[in-house]
C-alpha cells in the first residue's frame, strides 16, 4: 500500500515551500513546524518527510531539535533529510528519533559511507534521494546537474544494496502540474521501492500513482497541495489505501518531464 507522506520543509526555523528548489522562491506557510507535524499526524499521516533546507544548502540549523520534538510528540515515523553528509550527522538524526534518513549527494559520491550506513542501520532505514532535471541527476541542493542518467543511478544504487529511493523531478517540484509518471513507472520496474515527489497536486495524481504498473511506489510526498488546501490529507490517505483498480482516472502522461 502506498503511504501519503506530508512534507515539512524547514528553513530558518519556519515551515516553507520552494519552487523547483530555488531559495529565492520561498513561501512561508507556518512559523511552527512542530505544530504542523502534530496537525498532519492528527489527520492520519503515518509518516512525515522532514527536510532541513538549511543543511541542504550547507548552513547550520537547529532542525535536529525539531526532529526530536516531532518524533516524541507525534509518535509517527519521520524520514529526515537535508545536509546529512557525515557519519556523525546520520547518527545524530537517528539519535533524535528519525525512523529513516534520506541521503542525497553523499550517497552518490561516497560509496563507503553509503555501505557503512546500510550495514549499521539496515537498508530499510536508509532512503536515497534521486533528484533530477531533464532526466539527469542533480546534486548539492539541486544546484549542480550531472551527466548521470536517472535510471543508471537507480541501477547502481540497487546494486549497492539500497532498497528504497525517493525520486523528485525538480522541474515539477512545487509547480502543481502533476508527477512525472513516465519516469516513476520506469523506476517502479527496477525492483526498488520508490517514493514519488514533485508536482502532486490533486486526488487524480494520487490515483495515478496507485494504478496498475505502479505497485512499487511505496509513498507519495505531498507539500504545497496540502498547505494550499488542494488536497485533503484524509481523502488522499483513503484513496491510496484502496490500491490499484479503484482510483479515479489518471491524468495524461503528456507534458514536461
Amino acid at each position: 500500500m502506498m503511504e501519503i507522506i506530508p512534507a515539512i520543509d524547514v528553513k530558518d526555523g519556519k515551515c516553507v515551500r520552494l519552487l523547483q528548489g530555488r531559495e529565492d522562491s520561498e513561501k512561508v506557510y507556518a512559523a511552527d513546524p512542530v505544530g504542523v507535524a502534530v496537525r498532519w499526524s492528527g489527520e492520519g499521516a503515518r509518516r512525515l518527510h522532514l527536510v532541513n533546507l538549511d543543511g541542504a544548502f550547507g548552513r547550520e540549523s537547529k532542525t535536529t531539535e525539531m526532529l526530536r520534538s516531532i518524533a516524541s510528540l507525534t509518535g509517527v515515523k519521520v524520514q529526515f533529510g537535508g545536509g546529512l553528509r557525515s557519519r556523525e550527522a546520520i547518527r545524530e538524526a537517528f539519535d533524535a528519533g528519525a525512523s529513516s534518513v534520506v541521503l542525497g549527494t553523499v550517497a552518490l559520491e561516497d560509496g563507503d559511507l553509503l555501505a557503512e550506513t546500510l550495514r549499521e542501520y539496515g537498508p530499510e532505514r536508509v532512503i536515497v534521494a534521486i533528484d533530477a532535471l531533464d532526466g539527469k541527476v542533480a546534486k548539492r541542493g539541486w544546484k549542480e546537474v550531472t551527466r548521470i542518467n536517472v535510471h543508471e543511478a537507480a541501477r547502481d544504487l540497487r546494486a549497492a544494496g539500497v532498497r528504497e529511493i525517493l525520486y523528485t523531478n525538480i522541474g515539477r517540484d512545487g509547480m502543481m502540474n502533476g508527477p512525472d509518471l513516465v519516469t516513476l513507472r520506469d523506476l517502479a520496474q527496477t525492483g526498488l521501492s520508490v517514493i514519488a515527489s514533485g508536482g502532486i497536486s490533486s486526488l487524480l495524481d494520487v490515483g495515478a500513482l496507485v494504478a496498475p504498473g505502479y505497485e512499487h511506489i511505496t509513498g507519495a510526498i505531498i507539500g504545497k497541495a496540502l498547505y494550499e488546501g488542494r488536497i485533503v490529507l484524509r481523502a488522499a490517505i483513503a484513496l491510496a489505501g484502496k490500491g490499484p483498480g479503484t482510483s479515479p482516472p489518471a491524468p495524461s502522461d503528456s507534458g514536461v518531464n
